[in-house]
């Protein structure tokens, strides 16, 4: 069942694509004049990189791969939209860097990259588009090297638990629910006010199931650390923080959590 709601959201992310390229958020002028699209959480937690090799899941149209590619990793990304893999390579070209991408669904990721990895790293809503994660921890465990560092920053499981389509939060889904979640609605997170309509499953995943897949996928977890800041305005009614980031007005719960672990 899962195969068609993967072919709904691809359908989807070609078309976000086109409008995230061309949005304020994503700032590709300013990123093809060398500003990273890193944030101060994965560059702290991941340091110098340089010299190692690094596989992005989930990668969107390339622009943290290519970041990190700027400081010196040698980088593959992998993304389910072909239209951003196809920008992701022409950005790659245009700016001499040397990463590589391919188009498939990450859970496939192991049938198409044969090579492991120094870094395998994901950030900011990415495992809510996967159904299950246990295939997903264990392609990690098979893409790391021994010894290898994992690294995600993701937001908190509790933000997906509310509805935010009318502007306001309404705690809705279960934390732990199985059934998908289906959205219909018009514009994106990066342009609110574009026209197109979205079409998206999504899943809930709790840290038990989340940390339970890197645990089985042969990962040791260094630390999980949540956030009451989220680096990206994307929820409804977020104050900005001296730090830059943006948190709740009442602080309830957090917003993003990381975590880092090391292929045994």
């Amino acid at each position: 069942m899962s195969e068609d709601h993967f072919e709904v959201n691809k359908a989807t992310w070609n078309e976000k694509v086109k409008i995230h390229s061309k949005s304020e958020m994503y700032d590709l002028d300013a990123f093809k004049k060398g500003k990273s699209s890193l944030m101060s959480y994965e560059l702290n937690a991941l340091g110098d990189v340089s010299g190692q090799s690094l596989l992005h899941l989930q990668c969107h149209f390339g622009q943290d791969t290519l970041s990190w590619s700027r400081l010196g990793a040698k980088c593959v990304g992998v993304d389910l939209s072909d239209e951003g893999i196809t920008l992701a390579k022409s950005l790659n070209k245009e700016l001499g860097l040397d990463a590589q991408f391919e188009c498939c669904n990450v859970l496939d990721t192991s049938k198409h990259i044969e090579d492991t990895f120094d870094i395998v790293y994901t950030s900011y809503g990415v495992i809510g588009w996967l159904p299950d994660l246990k295939p997903w921890g264990k392609m990690i465990g098979e893409r790391l090297k021994k010894g290898g560092t994992f690294y995600m920053v993701e937001f908190h499981p509790i933000v997906w638990m509310f509805d935010y389509l009318d502007g306001k939060s309404v705690m809705r889904y279960g934390y732990m629910q199985d059934e998908a979640i289906y959205e219909e609605y018009e514009g994106t997170y990066a342009d609110q006010n574009s026209k197109m309509i979205s079409k998206e499953y999504g899943w809930n995943h709790g840290f038990s199931e989340i940390v339970n897949a890197l645990i089985e996928g042969g990962l040791k977890i260094d630390y999980l650390n949540e956030h009451d800041e989220s680096p990206y305005n994307v929820l409804p009614d977020l104050v900005k923080t001296k730090s830059g980031n943006y948190e709740t007005k009442d602080k309830l719960y957090p917003l993003i959590f990381e975590i880092k672990a090391t292929k045994l």
